[in-house]
C-alpha cells in the first residue's frame, strides 16, 4: 500500500469518527435543554411581567403611541380595581364617613342628612349649610403655646373668679368680678369638646356660635350693660383646650326655678304675666335678629330682684344657632323633656313655633305646683291646666301648648293676646 493510499484511508476513518461524535451531541442535546430551560422560565422577571400586561393587552389594542400607553395604564388600574374589590368598598366607606361628619353650622342637621348632595340641598335650606373649607396656616407649636399662655395670663389679669354659680352639659359658671371697676361677672369655662356648634367668621377663624350669637346680640344693643333681656357678653378668651366666656352678672339676681320655688312652688298670675310679657318681648327680639335660643327654661331665665316689678334676663346660648325664616331643623337640640310634639311626629322642628311650645312650658311650671313638665306626659293628659286660671290665662297656655305647630301662634299674635293686655 502506498503512502497516498495509507493517508485517503486513515482521512476517511477520521471523518467517520467525527460524523459519529456529532450524531451523538445531537441527540443528546434536547434532553439536556429540557432540564435547563424550564427553570430559566420559571425564574425569568420578565415572564412574570408579561403575565401582568395580558390582562392589559386583552383589553386594548396593540400601538406603540404615548396615548396608548396612557389608555393602558387607565385600564390596568381598572382591571387591578375589579381583581380587588375591597379597595372600592374602602374608598365609598370612606367617602360616606367623610361625608357623614361633615360639619354643619349651626348643627342643624343629623349625621345621616348630608350623605347625597340632595340631602345638602336641604341643609342649606335649613339656613345653615355646610361650612367652606378655607386655608389656614398652621401655627407653630411653640408661637402657638406663647399665644395660649399670654391669653391666659391676661385673662387672669383683667377677672378674678369666686364660687361656683352652676354646672350644666355645656360647662360650669362661676361667679367672679373685673379688677378695674369690681364689676360682677358670670365666668363661662366651656372644655373644647363641649363647643358642640361652630361659626366660620370672615376671616375663616372657626368661633363658637354661642359667641357669634352674644356678639351680634351686643352689637344691636343700644345704651351701656344690662339694657336688653339677654345677658351681655363682655370678653371671651379661646385657650386652645377651653373656651373662656365673660358675661354680666345682674346683682341681686336668680333663675326662675329658684325664684318661684322660694315663692312656694308657684306664682299669682299677675306676677307670671308680668314675666311672660317680658319673656315674649325678648323672645320676637332674638327672632328678628334671625337668633333662635333653642333652650328657653325657668333654669336659663334669671330674674333681677332689686326692684319691686321682677327684671327678665335670658341666659346660656350654648345651643343657640342662626336661623333663616322658615328654615326646620333635624337634630333637637334642648331639653330633652321639652321636646316639641312635632318633632315625635316629623322629626323635624321650626324656630318660631319651637319657642312659643317653650314659653308655654314655662308658664305652666311657674302656675302648676307639680312635677315638673314633660311633653310625653302633657300629650297623654296626665298633665292638665289649671281650670282655677283666668280664661285668658288658660287659652293663651293652650294656644302655645297646641299639638299641630301650624296651629300655635306667632310670637307677633302672642304679644297681641289680650292675657298679656
Amino acid at each position: 500500500m502506498n503512502k497516498d493510499t495509507v493517508k485517503k484511508t486513515r482521512h476517511a476513518a477520521a471523518l467517520q469518527r467525527d460524523h459519529s461524535s456529532s450524531m451523538i451531541q445531537q441527540s443528546a442535546s434536547p434532553a439536556k435543554d429540557r432540564k435547563t430551560l424550564r427553570p430559566k422560565r420559571e425564574v425569568s422577571p420578565e415572564q412574570k411581567t408579561r403575565g401582568k400586561r395580558t390582562r392589559v393587552s386583552e383589553m386594548a389594542e396593540p400601538s406603540n403611541s404615548s396615548e396608548d400607553g396612557r389608555v393602558r395604564a387607565v385600564k390596568r388600574k381598572v382591571i387591578e380595581d375589579r381583581e380587588d374589590p375591597s379597595k372600592k368598598l374602602t374608598k365609598k366607606r370612606r367617602g360616606s364617613v367623610e361625608r357623614r361628619s361633615n360639619p354643619v353650622e349651626g348643627c342643624s342637621t343629623t349625621v345621616g342628612d348630608v350623605t347625597n348632595r340632595g340631602g345638602k340641598r336641604k341643609v342649606a335650606e335649613d339656613g345653615e349649610g355646610p361650612r367652606q373649607k378655607k386655608k389656614r396656616t398652621q401655627e407653630p407649636k411653640e408661637t402657638k403655646k406663647a399665644s395660649v399662655e399670654a391669653r391666659q395670663a391676661q385673662f387672669h389679669t383683667k377677672y378674678k373668679e369666686q364660687n361656683q354659680l352652676g354646672e350644666g352639659g355645656c360647662g360650669s359658671v362661676f361667679a367672679g368680678y373685673r379688677t378695674s371697676d369690681n364689676l360682677p361677672v358670670a365666668i363661662k369655662h366651656i372644655p373644647r369638646d363641649k363647643v358642640f356648634c361652630r361659626q366660620v367668621d370672615q376671616n375663616g377663624r372657626q368661633l363658637s356660635v354661642e359667641v357669634a350669637v352674644m356678639q351680634k346680640l351686643t352689637a344691636g344693643t343700644t345704651g351701656s350693660v344690662g339694657a336688653s333681656a339677654p345677658v351681655s357678653l363682655l370678653d371671651w378668651y379661646d385657650l386652645g383646650q377651653e373656651l373662656i366666656l365673660v358675661m354680666e352678672r345682674p346683682v341681686p339676681s336668680e333663675d326662675l326655678l329658684k325664684y318661684t320655688e322660694f315663692n312656694g312652688g308657684t306664682l299669682q298670675e299677675e306676677e307670671a304675666k308680668t314675666i311672660l310679657k317680658q319673656l315674649v318681648d325678648a323672645a320676637k327680639e332674638l327672632q328678628d335678629q334671625g337668633i333662635f335660643h333653642r333652650d328657653i327654661k325657668v333654669e336659663n331665665i334669671l330674674i333681677e330682684i332689686g326692684s319691686n316689678s321682677p327684671r327678665v334676663r335670658l341666659i346660656d346660648f350654648g345651643l343657640s344657632c342662626f336661623a333663616k325664616k322658615g328654615s326646620f331643623f333635624r337634630t333637637f337640640y334642648g331639653t330633652s323633656a321639652h321636646i316639641p310634639p312635632e318633632w315625635y311626629s316629623r322629626c323635624t322642628y321650626k324656630a318660631g313655633p319651637t319657642t312659643v311650645w317653650q314659653l308655654g312650658v314655662v308658664l305652666f311650671e311657674i302656675l302648676h305646683n307639680k312635677a315638673p313638665f314633660e311633653t310625653n306626659k302633657f300629650l297623654g293628659n296626665k298633665l292638665k291646666i289649671n281650670r282655677k286660671l283666668s280664661k285668658d290665662c288658660q287659652d293663651f297656655l293652650r294656644m302655645c301648648l297646641t299639638k299641630v305647630p301650624e296651629q300655635r301662634p306667632t310670637l307677633e299674635e302672642l304679644q297681641r293676646h289680650p292675657w298679656l293686655r
